[in-house]
């Protein structure tokens, strides 16, 4: 009997100090805090990398952001065009000197011809006025419209040679001197003067801002909104112009399909502003006396003065319903 209670004894010994060796001696020994600083040291580049990604994650979208910032700034802010910068846009190379000589020889050829022809020295004086202020800078509007239109004619192509060349191992800079040898105007001397001012000192993504000053469309914007993140931020180039080309076309398809939808509105308008001069037209040859009373009578000078005041006025709110701002 005593044998029996000394054998449960030492069973009961036994099994308590199994327990306590396997959930107390780690504690006590220290294990436990080992194994945690092993694996603390084991997960810690892995932990260091990880930030270190999403450091530099943040700084890179913080850099997109800022520069991004930076270009909505710099556009947002008003300023009127200085007439050197317009002559440059519509491609001419005068001078405002020259500018201003052609504008005084417009205004004293106007007011010769009309004093010749109507003898009313404040007809001829108004015409002057209009020829001189406003016939030069007419002509400089239409040749930096014709200007910008053929340069984004052949802009996405010049994309296409960057992208392409980039891909090749060509560094960008060599990629737009491509453009220089190959393109045709006004792609090539707009990219010449881009290539020359970074000659001289100037970053890459500055002087793509100079050619937006140049020539202001919102593509050429685009353009240099790429480059100067690329040159901030860092980035895949060529996907980013890739990408860039093909919004271009994209863009360039949308306003065909907007002009042709439009074309209708257009053509109805033009009929509804030109129906009552030919109609005045038409009275005038077939009854002569029936419509000169509007021309002799002061009565008809108001009518027909009132007449024009609406009918410009029409034509301009149809013009402002079918011009879409793209």
């Amino acid at each position: 009997m005593a044998l029996n209670t000394l054998a449960v004894f030492f069973l009961v010994s036994v099994a308590c100090g199994g327990i306590a060796w396997v959930f107390l001696y780690p504690s006590l020994s220290g294990g436990k805090q080992a194994e945690r600083r092993r694996m603390t040291v084991a997960q810690a580049p892995a932990t260091v990398r990880k930030a270190a990604g999403r450091n530099a994650q943040k700084t890179r979208r913080e850099q997109i952001e800022q520069t991004l910032k930076g270009v909505e700034e710099r556009h947002r802010k008003p300023k009127s065009v200085p007439l050197a910068i317009r002559i440059t846009q519509a491609g001419l190379t005068w001078t405002p000197r020259t500018f201003y000589i052609v504008s005084g020889l417009f205004g004293l050829v106007a007011f010769v011809v009309l004093l010749m022809l109507s003898g009313n020295m404040l007809v001829a004086a108004g015409g002057s006025f209009v020829a001189a202020f406003g016939a030069p800078r007419w002509l400089l509007s239409y040749l930096k419209k014709r200007r910008e239109k053929n340069f984004l004619e052949h802009f996405p192509d010049s994309i296409d040679i960057i992208v392409r060349g980039i891909k090749a191992g060509l560094p960008l800079i060599d990629s737009m001197r491509i453009i220089v040898n190959d393109a045709q105007e006004p792609i090539r001397s707009e990219f010449k003067t881009l290539l020359d001012t970074q000659t001289i000192g100037m970053p890459i993504g500055e002087a793509c801002a100079k050619l937006y000053e140049r020539i202001p469309l919102p593509e050429v914007n685009f353009f240099a909104i790429v480059i100067t993140i690329q040159q901030k931020a860092g980035g895949n180039l060529s996907e980013a112009l890739s990408n860039l080309s093909r919004v271009l076309r994209d863009r360039k398809k949308m306003q065909a399909k907007i002009k042709a939808m439009s074309m209708e509105a257009k053509a109805s308008a033009t009929i509804i502003g030109a129906l009552p001069i030919l109609v005045g037209g038409a009275v005038w040859v077939s009854s002569p006396s029936f419509i000169n009373i509007l021309f002799t009578h002061p009565v008809g000078h108001i009518m027909l003065a009132g007449s024009a005041v609406w009918m410009l006025l029409g034509i301009f709110t149809m013009k402002r319903m079918i011009n879409f701002d793209f």
